[in-house]
């Protein structure tokens, strides 16, 4: 049995915007960390960040899907045993997009991991917000 840590947010802003903020490697480290990020199936990356107590601040991570400006899916593999998949729905609206990130695969022995998720992402997707509001 898995559990998932999902956000979901309108965005007054279209995917397009959205999408570079979620694909762009100098985008996304002002909202997340720094990164070899590249939406490309299959390419390996890295997300670091400084260490801190239980995390050495290093995500290893493989693109899984791209479907520019409506899906993307990525691994997120952290110290620990951590594995993981996050998924963002793109879905355009009258006002922009409606955002929805998933990270999906979280076991009993998460505990510690999945609460750090669900208290990181919402910080997370906030200063995301801020950053689509620049472009």
């Amino acid at each position: 049995m898995s559990r998932s840590v999902i956000v979901e947010r309108d965005v007054a802003h279209p995917p397009r915007k959205v999408w570079r903020a979620l694909t762009e490697g100098a985008l996304i480290e002002d909202w997340l960390m720094k990164n070899d990020f590249r939406p490309v199936a299959g390419h390996r990356f890295q997300f670091r960040t400084d260490p801190m107590p239980h995390w050495d601040g290093v995500v290893d991570g493989e693109v899984l899907e791209v479907e520019p400006e409506a899906r993307l899916a990525y691994r997120w593999d952290a110290a620990g045993g951590l594995r993981t998949v996050v998924t963002w729905t793109l879905e355009a609206t009258a006002g922009g997009t409606r955002l929805r990130m998933e990270q999906s695969g979280f076991t009993a022995e998460d505990e510690f991991n999945y609460r750090g998720a669900t208290y990181g992402w919402q910080k997370n997707i906030a200063r995301l917000e801020e950053v689509i509001g620049r472009l």
